[in-house]
């Protein structure tokens, strides 16, 4: 039994696709399947059940599943632990980032990375920040630059680097942009466009709206923010944004009492031992910081008068 195939094990596990899995691990999905095949072979029992298109783990690949993940853990451990033994720093660092991050935070900092040092291969993966956050808990992936989450993740440590105040905004001719202070009540008789519900953004803005009995018009969600502020601008809806964003094509809204703010920062599995490519991106997003790094984010800044 190799390494390899228990990686394409798992990969297609968490993905319930042979195809995802390729796409992940740069292989082509016969690869993929052979792989799978030739460790079904080996333990003499089918790992998955095909059913149509659908991939479902049998009751041995749910009993492998935690096994294997243990056994790459490990040995992704091994591999760290023996990078440490010099100071050179190489490798693979498989890290993940939001699309609003990645375009607006990591740019000069993955520039001076890339100068400092070139015998790094990035692995930069651009996803939402719940799944970047599950992706490091599942020991996929070494470290994520995402929003942290609202409540404690157990198998992640979390480094705030950035506070980011979020703003509701409309576009210039919305009917709301010229009205001045606005109650929570008045804001809400007007249908919005927001982040997909689940995502950390929404739910800051569902806590602060809970105590007050209200509920948001969603009339449509993203998880791009970037088309958020698209469909704000052309007059879908109010919104709620990043202040980073804001531009001549949006108005901000005070809204009477409520104020929010995000926590952008770093993850890492607290159980893993970071490699010196991982440490050395540490570092660098350190200095990006706004000046004071915590080890936890603070509570999310919620208040009604």
């Amino acid at each position: 039994m190799d390494f390899t195939s228990l990686r394409v094990f798992t990969q297609v596990a968490h993905s319930a696709s042979f195809s995802a899995a390729a796409e992940r691990l740069f292989l082509t999905q016969p690869a993929v399947s052979k792989r799978i095949a030739g460790l079904e072979a080996e333990l003499s029992t089918p790992l998955f059940d095909r059913i149509g298109r659908q991939i479902l783990l049998t009751e041995a690949g749910r009993r492998l599943l935690p096994r294997a993940e243990q056994v790459l853990e490990e040995l992704a451990d091994i591999r760290r632990e023996l990078s440490h033994l010099s100071d050179q720093t190489s490798g693979t660092l498989s890290m993940a980032t939001s699309h609003h991050i990645g375009l607006h935070r990591m740019p000069p900092i993955l520039r001076r990375y890339v100068d400092r040092y070139p015998d790094v291969e990035l692995d930069i993966r651009f996803m939402e920040s719940e799944k970047a956050c599950q992706a490091v808990a599942h020991g996929e992936l070494e470290m994520g630059v995402v929003t942290l989450p609202l409540a404690p993740f157990p198998q992640l440590e979390q480094i705030l680097l950035w506070n980011d105040p979020l703003s509701f905004v409309a576009s210039r001719d919305h009917n709301l942009s010229t009205q001045g202070p606005l109650s929570p009540e008045s804001l809400l008789t007007q249908p919005a466009v927001l982040p997909t519900k689940g995502t950390y953004t929404r739910t800051l803005l569902e806590q602060i709206l809970s105590p007050l009995e209200l509920d948001v018009q969603c009339n449509m969600a993203t998880d791009y923010l970037e088309t958020l502020k698209m469909m704000t601008s052309i007059g879908l809806g109010w919104s709620l944004l990043p202040a980073t964003m804001l531009d001549d094509e949006l108005v901000e809204l005070e809204v009477k009492g409520i104020s929010l703010t995000r926590s952008l920062g770093v993850v890492s599995h607290s159980g893993r031992t970071l490699s010196n490519a991982a440490h050395a991106m540490l570092n660098l997003l350190s200095e990006a910081a706004d000046g004071v790094t915590e080890t936890a984010p603070p509570p999310p800044t919620l208040y009604y008068e």
